[in-house]
């Protein structure tokens, strides 16, 4: 059956994907701990909530000191849909952001913004402590302030189960070391979009991590201290939420119309597009057997890194290729003419 004929029914495939990058919920709430009593407190508490906010919705640390932001950081409750407080200790405001009136905000501010469809990362986590050393599995406690970290930060985190095979290969040179060659085959069962090695560990009452990030043939790495395993994963996932960024942001005036064909098409694989082109306007406009063409908004550089994530390929720019044509002067003759190319961004699966 033609690729046509099932467009009318593509959105029950969503049902069997098995997507890698992952849309995040709760990207605009936040939680911050109230450091001390009263109003004060409370206020100040609101205002690490509102630059949270703001990191994990550009990447960028100094973002929310933008004097362009100057007064809603006076007032943050212009954008505050709901506001409440968890019980401690600490004591913990808990504040929903509205979306729409958050991002207007911060693009009249001339701020780039993360869209939250973003790239699942694979946790390799391996504390080294004067209890001995753990890798940190997804069904242990130890798991607990990663995830929180991970939440915090705008970060889709998967973690191992840690096995016993997989603490064999989680070792201290491969998490350290510059080929992510073993820690890949490990992981492939996991189907992550990037892989992040982190190698922590406590010396005279602080914590150190050495950490590395490989997402495609990218890589990065640093190294971060803080006082507790929470801190210290709060400052890991603040460096790679940094470093991950600015692939995937987009300025404000940078977006044009452009078309986009995707090749190897079928039905599963349509519905799975839709899903990564919706914050782009996407319109089809065209099928041609497994071939598709959209119009979409948007800025080039992040199309093709969403793109990338969702395992597409881009190919060259089409050249053109002779057609016959009829010769008005001679009808029962033809000549050979360039047929127009594809202008636009060409994918394949």
């Amino acid at each position: 059956m033609r690729l046509r004929n099932y467009l009318a029914v593509g959105c029950l495939a969503l049902l069997g994907l098995s997507a890698q990058a992952e849309t995040l919920s709760g990207l605009y709430q936040v939680r911050e701990p109230v450091n001390g009593q009263g109003a004060e407190a409370r206020t100040q508490a609101t205002g690490k909530a509102l630059e949270t906010l703001v990191q994990r919705l550009t990447g960028d640390p100094k973002a929310a000191q933008s004097p362009a932001l100057a007064g809603l950081r006076k007032d943050p409750q212009q954008i505050i849909s709901q506001f409440g407080f968890e019980a401690g200790p600490p004591e913990t405001v808990l504040i929903d952001f509205d979306p729409g009136s958050t991002e207007r905000t911060l693009l009249q501010a001339g701020l780039a913004l993360w869209g939250n469809n973003r790239p699942s990362i694979l946790g390799w986590w391996l504390n080294d402590s004067t209890e001995g050393s753990n890798l940190v599995g997804d069904g242990q406690n130890s798991a607990a302030p990663l995830r929180r970290a991970a939440r915090h930060r705008g970060l889709p985190l998967r973690l191992p189960l840690a096995d016993l095979n997989e603490q064999l290969v989680a070792t201290t040179k491969n998490l350290e070391g510059a080929d992510p060659a073993p820690l890949r085959e490990a992981s492939e069962r996991y189907g992550a979009d990037a892989l992040l090695a982190v190698h922590a560990s406590e010396a005279d009452g602080k914590w150190q991590g050495t950490w590395r990030l490989w997402l495609g043939e990218q890589r990065e790495q640093g190294k971060v201290e803080a006082g507790d395993q929470a801190a210290l994963a709060d400052a890991v996932m603040l460096a790679v939420s940094n470093r991950l960024a600015p692939r995937f942001v987009t300025r404000p005036g940078a977006s044009s119309e452009m078309q986009v064909q995707v090749q190897g098409m079928n039905l599963a694989r349509y519905a799975e597009l839709g899903r990564v082109l919706e914050p782009y306007g996407a319109r089809l406009k065209q099928v041609e057997g497994d071939t598709l063409i959209y119009q979409v908004t948007g800025n080039s550089d992040q199309l093709r890194a969403q793109l990338g994530l969702a395992k597409l390929q881009e190919l060259p720019a089409e050249t053109p290729v002779p057609q016959p044509a009829i010769d008005p002067a001679n009808p029962g003759a033809t000549q050979a003419v360039a047929a127009k190319p594809f202008n636009g961004l060409r994918f394949r699966w």
